[in-house]
């Protein structure tokens, strides 16, 4: 579904006209390969019940095998392209079942039956929509590297010179969280499994959630999920349990990013997004390291008022200071 691009565009403001942008790629993805599924499914069928009508039509003579052939894989190709499911493997195989139409074409030309004008018209026409597929590859692949970038789960583990029940006891209070977590703001405890999540991205973008703990282990694990609608979409666990020989715990942390949700603008978009994936396991690995400090010795050193480094997890530039006593 095409967006035009007109003087009332350039009017907007830049980070709507991502959004618009965003939005169209996504229509024309979708658009595309469920027109292709059709179209294959429709020449899939001709050449399935007419294979000889079709062989003629396009100046190859009569080979109903071979109509056959390119058939059944045109219909396999548009079913799986209708289905949604692995959109960019079924583009790509109508990229492949292109060159062997060009191929077969192109063999053609050797017989005595070949239309010569017939076959350089269906060549043609094959060109055009190979272009249209490679278009649609273009796009899924884009998107599958964008899925798979977020949808990796990232485990970071740490041991930590205190008992499970105490680490679980302290992480399982949530508004303790900002005091390790410089990405958080605030978490704002609604009922026993239910909070409100608050952090500040680049720029003073402010960025909210809503998350419900779907797993309680007491000592053991807590696990959780952000709630549909909400604009960070992620879920995690964290694993407390006794390190070898006595060492105190293993804390391990699972997390896995998802997409930005809900209606924001584009330039806010951009900025949640990449700082929700820029090298989580690095920044998920300090809010450990902190959280071992503050355990270990009641609080957190800190670089205030000094030349300072790159920060940690989604909070850069937030304006709330870290508490530096354990309870």
């Amino acid at each position: 579904m095409a967006i035009a691009a007109g003087p009332a565009m350039s009017k907007l403001p830049q980070a709507a006209s991502r959004s618009i942008r965003n939005l169209r790629d996504r229509a024309d993805r979708e658009t595309i390969n469920r027109s292709l599924g059709w179209f294959s499914l429709g020449l899939g069928v001709a050449q399935l019940l007419a294979p000889r009508a079709v062989g003629r039509a396009i100046g190859i003579g009569d080979r109903p095998i071979a109509m056959r052939l390119c058939g059944a894989r045109e219909i396999a190709s548009g079913i799986g392209l209708l289905s949604g499911r692995a959109p960019t493997a079924f583009a790509m195989a109508r990229v492949v079942g292109d060159a062997m139409d060009l191929a077969l074409l192109g063999a053609s030309l050797g017989s005595r039956r070949a239309n010569r004008n017939r076959i350089a018209a269906a060549a043609t026409a094959v060109a055009g929509v190979t272009a249209v597929d490679l278009y649609a590859s273009k796009l899924d692949v884009e998107e599958s590297r964008r899925q798979a970038r977020h949808d990796q789960p990232v485990t970071v583990s740490l041991i930590i010179n205190a008992p499970p029940e105490r680490l679980y006891e302290f992480w399982r209070k949530l508004d303790n969280l900002p005091r390790f977590m410089k990405h958080l703001q605030s978490v704002e405890v609604l009922d026993e499994r239910v909070s409100r999540w608050v952090a500040v991205a680049p720029g003073g973008a402010r960025v909210q959630w809503e998350s419900e703990i779907i797993d309680d282990r007491p000592n053991e694990l807590i696990s959780w999920r952000t709630r549909p609608g909400s604009q960070v979409n992620h879920r995690g666990s964290v694993r407390f349990s006794p390190a070898p020989g006595g060492r105190g715990t293993l804390v391990r942390v699972e997390m896995i990013h998802g997409a930005v949700q809900g209606a924001l603008n584009g330039g806010i978009r951009a900025r949640i997004t990449k700082l929700l994936g820029a090298a989580p396991e690095v920044v998920i690995k300090e809010d450990l390291r902190r959280f071992k400090q503050l355990i270990e010795t009641g609080e957190i050193p800190t670089t205030r008022g000094q030349p300072t480094g790159a920060r940690s997890f989604i909070g850069q530039n937030l304006s709330r200071t870290v508490h530096q006593e354990a309870e």
